[in-house]
């Protein structure tokens, strides 16, 4: 019993390790495809092996990254108070919801970059992209007049994409604040146009 418990400790020290690392390489490197597995697990002190046991591939350690990222944000919105928590109105949560996900995607640009572009399959079948656009189908379905929640919750998250929001930053140097206005005045117009048509 005693050695299980070692043992457990160590996978845990070894991912928190693996995650720490990958976290600062993918920090500092320009290009997310700069960071190799074998990249990692250097940085970490573990070896290749460990990390493929851990995280499967690339991709699974890309997800768990992110994941950890994400989790204050699952936490706010999950438990937190308005306007991104539960009990906020639909028509504060959505911008709220939205003005999350893309201040999220600005702060983590490659390592968003990197896990919608990696070959983890359609960014659409994600379960990242799944929790929120099911959260936000579902807060759009509270807005009187909006008559499809669905694709209109696809439509705003595609304003939030990683690519997108790459292209904005480094491209067209929109800075920060601008693309947070933007966004917010874009989803204001999609929900009054809801309100107009009931």
């Amino acid at each position: 019993m005693p050695e299980r418990q070692s043992s457990r400790k160590d996978a845990i020290r070894n991912r928190e390790a693996v995650l720490a690392a990958a976290d600062a390489l993918f920090t500092r490197r320009e290009s997310p495809e700069d960071v190799t597995m074998a990249d990692v697990a250097t940085a970490a002190g573990v070896g290749k092996g460990t990390l493929f046991r851990a995280f499967g591939d690339r991709a699974g350690l890309l997800r768990a990254l992110y994941e950890a990222r994400l989790e204050p944000i699952r936490q706010a919105v999950e438990t937190g108070p308005p306007p991104l928590g539960p009990t906020a109105p639909p028509n504060d949560r959505v911008p709220a919801l939205l003005d999350a996900v893309l201040c999220f995607k600005l702060d983590n640009r490659r390592l968003a970059l990197a896990l919608e572009e990696g070959g983890s399959g359609s960014p659409y079948r994600a379960e990242h992209y799944e929790r929120w656009h099911s959260l936000l189908r579902a807060v759009l379905g509270q807005v009187p007049g909006l008559t499809d929640s669905d694709f209109t919750a696809h439509a705003l998250l595609a304003a939030t994409r990683a690519d997108l929001v790459e292209h904005l930053v480094g491209e067209e140097r929109i800075p920060r604040e601008r693309m947070r206005a933007q966004l917010a005045d874009f989803v204001n117009r999609v929900l009054a146009s809801a309100h107009c048509e009931s």
